[in-house]
């Protein structure tokens, strides 16, 4: 970043006629635009310019190294100019990738909130539970639930999942409601089939991370049977708050155990640092940090 501010003075110094128009011209004094004129020299090892007591004139590589490094800066200003303006007004496609359901619920109005604000801007959303690769695919971004793998990706930290166990109320008038972990070895926990972790439930007990068995005599294959059989009054269900907020602020579920839940599992949003769409990535990531929804 010196040397460009170096070259930037031998130019103004050939383009002004002199050291001290140059030094006007840039807004440094005279003897800062002396000195970056034989750092630069020092630098090359070549005479760029002859000094008299009076005045300078370019030399014959000063006026080929002008010619060339003159069109360089134009250059470098041009994109820096072009850059600021994408960011100010940014446009092009935005290739987004969030599980399948969390992104109509919170993905989707980000989204939205998003075009709005930059309504030059196209997304393109892929909804998949999948684990996508986003340094050789062909997506910009994803927004991850879990714990984060090292890798080369850039990420920013959207917020945290809160997990809970809910039952109905008439489950609770007929079997009441556990005090502990350890009191569900007596109660109908209701569990996924796909999940073998879905029988042990994470806890934290006495300020410490564990896991109690549970089991029941209902067992579903879906998250959805199970919300459904919860309302019903076949058990507890152990999911996170915002899959079931709406049963919970309809009056349908409860929540018990809040003293020993788990701790939050982080939402993250994650984009390729090296790619070309990294600022358009980094513009979303940015908005999601400000705009997302606490699940």
């Amino acid at each position: 970043m010196e040397q460009i501010q170096d070259i930037r003075a031998f130019v103004a110094i050939v383009d002004h006629g002199s050291q001290s128009a140059a030094a006007r011209h840039l807004g440094r004094s005279v003897q800062s635009v002396s000195r970056s004129l034989g750092a630069l020299e020092r630098s090359l090892g070549v005479q760029l310019l002859r000094r008299t007591t009076r005045q300078s004139s370019v030399t014959e590589v000063g006026l080929a190294y002008h010619r060339r490094v003159r069109a360089a800066l134009a250059e470098i200003d041009a994109a820096a100019a072009e850059a600021s303006s994408q960011l100010a007004s940014p446009r092009g496609l935005l290739r987004i990738a969030a599980p399948v359901q969390f992104a109509p619920a919170f993905v989707v109005p980000l989204i939205a909130a998003f075009m709005r604000r930059y309504p030059a801007m196209e997304v393109e959303l892929t909804a998949s539970d999948r684990f996508v690769n986003l340094i050789d695919g062909d997506l910009d971004l994803a927004i991850r639930i879990g714990e984060l793998p090292d890798s080369e990706l850039a990420a920013r930290r959207l917020g945290g999942l809160r997990m809970i166990v809910a039952g109905a109320p008439a489950y609770f008038e007929r079997h009441g409601r556990p005090q502990r972990p350890e009191d569900l070895a007596g109660h109908q926990c209701l569990v996924r089939t796909t999940h073998e972790t879905d029988a042990h439930w994470p806890f934290t007990i006495n300020g410490r991370p564990r896991r109690v068995k549970v089991s029941g005599r209902f067992r579903a294959d879906n998250t959805a049977a199970i919300y459904a059989a919860v309302t019903q009054g076949l058990g507890l269900c152990f999911t996170p708050l915002w899959q079931i907020r709406h049963l919970l602020e309809g009056g349908r579920v409860e929540l018990v155990l809040t003293d020993f839940e788990p701790p939050e599992i982080p939402v993250h949003v994650v984009w390729p640092a090296a790619r070309g769409s990294q600022a358009r990535a980094k513009l979303f990531a940015d908005f999601a940090a400000e705009n997302l929804p606490r699940p």
